[in-house]
């Protein structure tokens, strides 16, 4: 079922989630992990300059996005799942997920080919690599400064010492026993919380990567789900919870918009900046004043200072380039 690290990983790490500024915000959900194992290297702080004091940085835990969705992904899954990982990585946003085949590991890849880091969430021990096809997949993350995170610890002489983590027992042997299936569940609530967005691409109507959202709701995280063909029983889970509140993705400046606000309303202003830009001067100073508001030609005129037979000549030109409408009676509005 598992196939053990080979001796070219790097050595197993073992903290409390406090240890670590990308993992200390497990101390906040529900069920929080004791100890965690992983390999690899985990997200360090990033730079950010004070948008009231530009000259001061501070540094501040990356922004993180869970990516999950079915094993049996579609073609359009496949595309969906790999340009927002690939724009994520790009963005410097870490791609949480759960080394699964299907979206796990499209997006996991995705991710890695922006030059971005990821993590993966193991819901078997830290030494085991499940499925074990994805064995490279686990190598080049770690190689790529991403981490392999379980709460399962290794199978060593020192295993049975260990605490239980959820999904474990004691068998009627008097053995430690892993329940694949609870384990795995367990291991969902990692990945929510470790991410400040959920994204679900493709899930069916009971599925894993469903469990995940409701994590991720319970931990007041927010849910994007991709929208897809009702007749695909792979998409009724994604549609399903758009009914019930997630947000539809559509395209990666969804995300993006959500992770750095004060980007994107930069953005759009300088984009609102550059559609006041007129090709004269006149045409500018009339569409500034509509911008602020005035609607009267009278007042455009004595706000802008423009001859009466100026201004008549440039609104009518704004208007042939649709960059005005006319309301009527000497009354106009930005296209």
């Amino acid at each position: 079922m598992s196939t053990p690290f080979s001796h070219f990983f790097a050595k197993i790490n073992q903290i409390s989630p406090l240890e670590s500024n990308f993992t200390e915000v497990l101390e906040a959900i529900a069920l929080k992990p004791k100890t965690l194992y992983f390999r690899g290297k985990m997200p360090e702080n990033v730079s950010k300059t004070d948008s009231k004091i530009p000259e001061q940085t501070r540094t501040c835990r990356p922004r993180t996005v869970a990516i999950v969705g079915s094993r049996h992904n579609t073609k359009y899954g496949e595309e969906v799942t790999y340009e927002l990982a690939h724009e994520l990585g790009k963005h410097g946003v870490v791609v949480v997920s759960g080394l699964a085949f299907g979206i796990d590991s499209i997006g996991h890849r995705g991710c890695l080919d922006a030059g971005g880091t990821t993590v993966a969430v193991l819901g078997t021990p830290i030494d085991q690599i499940y499925p074990r096809e994805h064995f490279s997949l686990a190598k080049d993350i770690i190689d790529k400064n991403g981490a392999i995170i379980s709460e399962y610890p290794p199978r060593t002489a020192t295993y049975h010492d260990s605490p239980l983590a959820p999904g474990e027992y004691i068998n009627k042997n008097g053995k430690r026993t892993q329940n694949p299936r609870s384990s795995f569940l367990y291991r969902n609530r990692l990945i929510s919380g470790l991410s400040d967005i959920v994204v679900v691409v493709e899930a069916a109507e009971k599925s894993g990567s469903l469990n995940t959202a409701t994590h991720a709701i319970e931990q007041g995280k927010t849910v994007f789900a991709v929208p897809g063909n009702i007749t695909n029983p792979y998409s009724q889970g994604c549609n399903k919870l758009i009914k019930q509140g997630a947000i539809p993705y559509t395209e990666p400046d969804d995300i993006l918009r959500e992770l750095f606000p004060e980007d994107y309303a930069k953005k759009h202003q300088r984009l609102r900046q550059q559609s006041l830009i007129g090709d004269t001067d006149a045409e500018t100073l009339i569409l500034v004043a509509l911008s602020q508001g005035l609607r009267d030609g009278e007042q455009i005129m004595q706000a802008t200072h423009l001859p009466p037979e100026v201004f008549n000549e440039t609104i009518t030109l704004l208007e042939i380039k649709s960059r005005v409408r006319s309301l009527g009676t000497n009354h106009w509005s930005l296209a």
